[in-house]
């Protein structure tokens, strides 16, 4: 395909596409599936080789957000069965941290529900940042506690905080759609605040929500302007007693679609693959790995995932590796003021194009509510945690 071969060859070039070119990979059959990962998968190798950045999730305080966002089963009104409690002491939260680390996690994301932090929170999210980074040489720490207000980004990043984590979700038109207690320009200012204290960025998406293909394609485009370090694609997990608890809107093979226009249109920074994912890609989430460099390890914010060892299991067989703390994850180009620790590069990207194994076909309904898991395990539970 001609439209493949010039997205190719703008993302080994670092040029971005136009948006007509990124609706058209959207667009593309399920039988043109595997040429597209393809193509997205040599700018993959082209600027992160073979690796695979692990992250792990630290629910900080789960549940009871006064916020009314549709998609999220912490959300004002909520009737998904989640747990809900109050803030981990800092020696719990570097407790979960640590089993994430143990199982090769390079990155710590702490995260609390809520509309933003108070000044308090600030000081006790730093004591965890401070006993994480204590106890484990060389972890990164991503904060994600919701909007900022003036001066704490700052206080995060003289604390040790590596990255600030605040997704804009959908595009700007639809996202009044979504929720009402906050806008867009509120989440485009947290992003900016952080990048602004020397934090990396890191913001991205929410996939499924019923939006259009030019949605998505506004959202990325409108994250490309931002130029976060990295962008976690998230698919919808429909939670029973969420307003889009009846939102199944996507495929595997639609999911690689998404996956791979973020690639294009993002082809030299961190694309995470994130919650759904075994929702949604199911059989086809090793596929996944040729587009995205960095996935979350074990379980999810209120969502188990698969286990732990499976996912290392999955990137050893699809020929990937785990990248250690002492790799940096960025190309030399994107690390100045990214806020992430320095680091030697270990190997080189790889440009040239490989076959790509056939691929299980996936079941005929779309609607899998038993892969939908509420976690009952790890932090704020009595339960070893999922790593």
């Amino acid at each position: 395909m001609e439209l493949l071969n010039t997205l190719v060859d703008k993302g080994l070039r670092r040029e971005l596409p136009t948006r007509e070119e990124a609706l058209a990979v959207l667009a593309t059959s399920d039988d043109e599936l595997l040429d597209v990962v393809a193509a997205a998968g040599k700018v993959r190798r082209q600027w992160f080789g073979r690796r695979v950045k692990l992250n792990y999730l630290v629910n900080l305080k789960s549940g009871l957000c006064p916020e009314d966002c549709s998609y999220c089963s912490q959300r004002l009104g909520s009737k998904a069965e989640i747990l809900k409690y109050t803030w981990l002491k800092p020696d719990d939260a570097s407790k979960a941290a640590a089993a994430g680390v143990a199982g090769g996690a390079k990155r710590v994301c702490l995260v609390a529900s809520g509309r933003g932090p108070t000044d308090k929170d600030v000081d006790r999210v730093s004591e965890t940042i401070s006993a994480i980074k204590e106890q484990n040489e060389g972890v990164e720490v991503c904060a994600c506690l919701g909007l900022l207000s003036d001066g704490q980004a700052g206080r995060l990043r003289e604390a040790g905080a590596d990255a600030y984590n605040h997704n804009l979700n959908t595009s700007e038109a639809t996202y009044g759609d979504i929720c009402t207690t906050h806008d867009f320009s509120d989440r485009v200012s947290t992003v900016q605040q952080a990048q602004a204290a020397g934090m990396s960025a890191c913001s991205g998406l929410i996939a499924g929500m019923g939006e259009s293909d030019a949605d998505l394609v506004d959202v990325v485009f409108a994250l490309r302007e931002l130029d976060p370090d990295s962008v976690p694609v998230n698919f919808l997990i429909p939670f029973e007693g969420t307003p889009l608890a009846k939102e199944w809107n996507l495929t595997p093979q639609r999911a690689l679609r998404i996956l791979a226009m973020v690639r294009f249109v993002c082809p030299d920074i961190e694309v995470r693959l994130a919650g759904g994912r075994e929702v949604h890609l199911r059989s086809l989430q090793p596929l996944a790995l040729h587009l995205v460099n960095s996935i979350f390890l074990g379980d999810y914010l209120t969502s188990e995932g698969q286990a732990g060892k499976d996912d290392l299991a999955m990137i050893a067989d699809a020929g990937f590796e785990v990248e250690g703390t002492d790799t940096t994850t960025l190309p030399e180009h994107r690390r100045q003021g990214c806020g992430e620790a320095a680091a030697e590069e270990s190997d080189g990207a790889e440009g040239d194009t490989e076959d790509l194994a056939a691929t299980v076909e996936a079941p005929s309904d779309a609607t899998r509510r038993d892969l939908v898991s509420v976690r009952r395990r790890g932090a704020g539970t009595d339960l070893p945690p999922n790593a």
